[in-house]
């Protein structure tokens, strides 16, 4: 039972403790899966102690528990009861816990420890539902943002979006409904005087502009990365295409990877030749990835091959952007 925080600093894994706070780990679950923690920020950034967030308005006063949504905001369910346990204790950077109203005031805000040993001072007083299992760094570069005297930083650091890796528990009735069909709105009422978080002031004083950018979408790039490593669709977050691989489409339903390992083969060496099928059929889907041992070979293959009829087919032939080989490889 996980959830992933993409935050403006980086990425956060968080593991839920859902046997000792089941409760708190739905309300916390549903809320990230409808994205209501999208575009919140560490409004309260307490070095060597603690960092807040979970509340929509960004003010420290708000934010509904999900049976308070479902109930179209109904104040007595806003708040939900406590979980503490005597054995759970804030003795380790970040221990994930509630950030309640009052006993019995749990809603949406929580707070993560910063502190690399025990916070004593919380134990005993709030429910500690979960801790982070990946992203420690990014939880120490929060904990060392510059911050006003009353803890909020100078600039701003939010969640971007919430992703939830596994959920044990089913959605309540209605939960559905509150799903949004894409990236809730930024509430620009709750906007302040402060930097943005996309904001680099070193860049923008030292660099051209285009260098600006272009890192900008990498550090981008990199992140969508982690995140589709995380969710099973990339074999590691650094994999990129192999140079050494062809993409080949519009192919005849007849040939068969012996057919086309036999045409390609007179580049060079082929490591694998794969005609891709439905896996239910196994009807051939009309494309196939080719990887040869060295990427001169597959350069000669590229400029020979395309438009070339193989099967009465004119195919075309390009470099390929898969992952297949990386992938199967991975799985062996």
């Amino acid at each position: 039972m996980a959830v992933l925080l993409e935050t403006s600093k980086g990425n956060v894994v968080i593991d839920l403790l859902c046997d000792d706070a089941p409760r708190t780990c739905l309300n916390f679950l549903k809320l990230c899966k409808i994205r209501y923690y999208d575009h919140c920020k560490f409004f309260d950034v307490q070095k060597d102690f603690v960092c807040q967030t979970g509340d929509p308005t960004n003010s420290g006063d708000g934010g509904a528990s999900v049976f308070g949504l479902l109930a179209k905001d109904d104040e007595k369910l806003r708040y939900f009861e406590d979980e503490i346990h005597a054995t759970r204790k804030h003795d380790k950077i970040g221990t994930v816990s509630m950030a309640p109203r009052g006993r019995n005031g749990n809603a949406s805000q929580f707070v993560i420890t910063t502190r690399e040993g025990a916070v004593d001072a919380l134990d005993g007083t709030r429910t500690i539902f979960g801790e982070v299992s990946e992203g420690l760094d990014v939880l120490r570069a929060i904990n060392g943002v510059y911050v006003d005297e009353n803890g909020r930083p100078w600039q701003n650091v939010r969640i971007k979006r919430t992703i939830v890796l596994d959920d044990p528990f089913d959605d309540p009735p209605g939960l559905e409904a509150l799903i949004p069909s894409g990236t809730p709105p930024r509430n620009e009422e709750a906007e302040d005087d402060r930097l943005e978080d996309d904001f680099d002031v070193e860049a923008e004083l030292n660099k051209d502009a285009s260098v600006v950018e272009e890192e900008k979408r990498d550090r981008e790039a990199h992140n969508r990365a982690v995140v589709l490593e995380l969710i099973g669709d990339l074999p590691d977050a650094e994999a990129k295409p192999p140079e050494e691989g062809l993409f080949v489409c519009k192919l005849n339903p007849v040939t068969t990877d012996e057919d086309l390992e036999i045409i390609f083969s007179r580049f060079g060496k082929v490591l694998s030749c794969d005609v891709i099928r439905d896996f239910k059929t196994g009807a051939s889907l009309g494309y196939a990835f080719v990887n040869f041992e060295h990427r001169h070979e597959a350069e000669a293959a590229y400029f020979k091959m395309d438009n070339v009829l193989i099967d009465d087919r004119r195919v075309h032939v390009d470099f390929s952007q898969s992952m297949h080989h990386l992938w199967k490889n991975f799985k062996r």
